[in-house]
């Protein structure tokens, strides 16, 4: 298979690439090769030193398809994408970095002194992300089968790394890089890597345009509310996490916007509103599919439907038997709690190996078996030449009739272990969901046929319909919080200076006796049944309480906002006129604090836009409420020589009504008494 015609790479001789600008995007791309005597093997690391031998193993072992998964396929190369998930490994030191901070394409060299500052500004990186909890790896698959070769063919993917859950940008990042690393060998992560070291740092919740080669991808990255706090301080606004449905829906509200939760859920869709009760409240669920791109897009759908509440609960969209967590969840003992985590697994034995796990949900179409049919009629309704991977599925909707119903008690009955025999789509679970299916939406889904154009422009479609009901279902559900994240504003003609009334506490006892006596409100009582107040469990669950502190952090941010506005356009003459003393003392002391703590942020490196102007009215407020001290004040105010050089600021004498006038512009902090 040839690399995308429409990407071709730029004959730069100057063209490097800036490790510390492509660790904004990327971890290390990584070229792994199924050895049949050895497993598994690591052929190239790009960034060299990028992971510890550990998390070498971690990856390469999470990077093919399951070998219980793998169907017969006698076609000569089939390509499939898929994403994993794995805990980064806290123990494990980094190995020393040999490689320069910017590493140029055709290996020039460079000088020792130049490599030494480079390798301390790589290891400066290294200590600022060493602490974040989890690495993405996104993967093209490759399986070529040839006769002439031992057992009849190979494996080899292509893997990127991330700390960022991109799949809108790492999605058709390796449509581009898997076919070419396969043309040209090495030389396509040096170019990969070269080109995303060039992009602007990552904007989330925006669209971004990121050039790779002559090529433009166009993608939405997911908000900051949706990101762990470990993969960046980015800022939040208030807006973007308010318990109110968004004005525009282009931006996405959470992570995995794309995924094709309507072909992936097609055949169980009436289980949607289950399934979100159970991320919601932060149940353990079992996801099984064919194929690790069918489970990884379950996994990534089940997270989309929570938006815009982030996900807390530990996501693994493929996970096996090697992972380093799997040792402890297989010597759960029954009776044991299991932990809340969603596992996307193609391999059966974890039918019996979990249990324990009280949910578990199949999806997905298993590949027909290549003696049967022909591998050209099974390439027909996908886009020939591309990879099977997060894109739609072609899966027929079935009707709700009788008949189905009564399949659907039939496999409950029969319990998840009849998946060992043949694969079927539904859902096991013992929860009593509280919410009710909604058939209006049901209803405005558009069953297109199997014409392939026509159904992934109706999925599209259909998932758009599906998105923005989840989205106000989760909305609303979160709509009773609102009260407890309501920044308050100074009321005209009150003191700004002071220091902002603290937001209400929360006590979850008295929320849910409020909620029962004022009700779910008109859109959660249509679709939801008399238990709705059981639903709330979710202030016990993984979700709730961070959540809850981010919101209230933003809220708290929003409101300091608001206040400092405030500061900025409020009269310090007029607000003092009618004072007491002792009162205007108190209000000098607020100005300063205020102002010391503008000048602290700056410090940190995290001063507002407008800090110059800002330090500048506090001074002249700061000043003027110093001009109608009293003498014997001023000098003992200007004892503190840090005082002292705050109030440098020359300004016009000071006259209030009923007070003499008095102007103290720069006074030595010696001057005699």
């Amino acid at each position: 298979m040839s690399r995308s015609p429409s990407f071709a790479v730029k004959q730069e001789h100057s063209l490097k690439t800036d490790l510390e600008s492509l660790q904004q995007w990327v971890v290390a791309f990584c070229i792994i090769r199924f050895d049949l005597e050895q497993g598994q093997l690591i052929e190239e690391c790009y960034p060299p030193g990028s992971l510890s031998n550990e998390e070498e193993l971690d990856v390469a072992f999470s990077s093919f398809p399951d070998s219980v998964s793998q169907n017969q396929n006698r076609s000569s190369i089939h390509d499939c994408i898929f994403f994993f998930r794995i805990q980064r490994r806290k123990s494990s030191e980094q190995r020393n970095v040999n490689s320069s901070e910017t590493v140029e394409i055709d290996d020039k060299e460079v000088s020792s002194n130049s490599m030494k500052e480079k390798v301390i500004n790589r290891r400066k990186i290294r200590n600022d992300t060493k602490q974040l909890k989890y690495l993405y790896g996104y993967v093209f698959n490759r399986q070529r089968h040839d006769e002439r070769l031992r057992r009849g063919g190979e494996q080899k993917s292509v893997v990127i790394l991330s700390h960022n859950p991109y799949s809108s940008v790492f999605r058709p990042l390796l449509q581009i890089m898997g076919p070419l690393y396969f043309d040209i060998g090495k030389k396509a992560l040096e170019h990969i890597a070269a080109y995303v070291s060039m992009w602007p740092a990552p904007v989330p919740g925006k669209h971004m345009e990121l050039p790779i080669g002559n090529a433009l991808l166009k993608v939405s990255l997911p908000p900051a509310h949706s990101l762990s706090f470990e993969i960046g301080m980015f800022e939040e606004s208030a807006s973007a996490m308010a318990p109110f449905l968004p004005n525009n829906q282009s931006i996405p509200q959470g992570l995995f916007h794309d995924s094709d939760i309507f072909g992936t859920f097609r055949s169980i869709l009436l289980q949607l509103w289950l399934l979100w009760e159970l991320l919601l409240i932060g149940e353990p669920i079992l996801i099984i599919g064919p194929t690790p791109p069918q489970c990884c897009e379950a996994v990534a759908s089940l997270v989309s439907l929570v938006a815009p509440l982030p996900c807390s609960i530990d996501f693994r969209p493929y996970f096996t038997i090697h992972d380093p967590d799997f040792k402890h969840l297989n010597s759960l003992r029954e009776g044991d709690t299991f932990p809340p985590m969603i596992l996307g697994v193609t391999n059966l034995f974890f039918l019996k190996a979990l249990r324990n796990i009280p949910h578990i949900v199949s999806v997905g179409s298993p590949a027909l078996n290549s003696n049967q049919v022909p591998f050209a009629s099974r390439s027909a309704g996908r886009i020939h030449g591309r990879p099977e991977g997060f894109g739609l599925q072609q899966l027929s909707l079935k009707k709700f009739s009788p008949s189905s119903l009564l399949s659907a008690v039939k496999l409950r009955r029969d319990g998840p272990l009849c998946l060992m025999t043949e694969h079927k789509e539904a859902v096991w679970s013992t929860y009593v969901a509280t919410t009710k299916p909604d058939t209006s939406i049901l209803n405005r889904l558009i069953d297109a046929g199997m014409l392939p154009r026509v159904e992934e422009s109706m999925s599209v479609v259909n998932n758009e319909i599906l998105r923005r009901h989840f989205l106000e279902l989760t909305t609303n559900f979160l709509a009773p919080f609102g009260p407890y994240f309501r920044a308050t504003t100074p009321s005209e003609g009150s003191l700004p200076f002071i220091d902002p009334p603290p937001l209400p506490p929360f006590d979850a006892d008295e929320f849910l006796a409020n909620l029962s006596a004022r009700g779910v409100g008109k859109f959660l009582s249509k679709r939801m049944k008399s238990n709705w107040l059981d639903l709330y469990k979710f202030l016990n669950g993984p979700n709730f309480m961070p959540w809850f502190q981010r919101r209230l952090t933003v809220a708290e941010q929003e409101q300091h906002r608001l206040w400092r506005q405030a500061r900025m356009k409020a009269d310090i003459k007029l607000l003092i006129s009618k004072m007491p003393e002792l009162e205007i003392v108190d209000y000098f002391n607020a100005i300063e604090r205020h102002l010391h703590g503008e000048i602290q942020m700056e410090k940190l490196g995290r001063a507002a836009v407008d800090f110059t102007e800002t330090c500048q009215k506090l001074k002249k407020d700061l000043q003027a409420v110093f001009n109608v001290l009293p003498k014997d004040m001023q000098q003992l105010l200007l004892m503190n020589p840090e005082r002292a050089a705050l109030l440098q600021l020359s300004s016009e004498p000071t006259k209030l009504p009923g007070r003499p006038s008095l102007q103290i512009g720069v006074v030595s902090s010696t001057s005699s008494r």
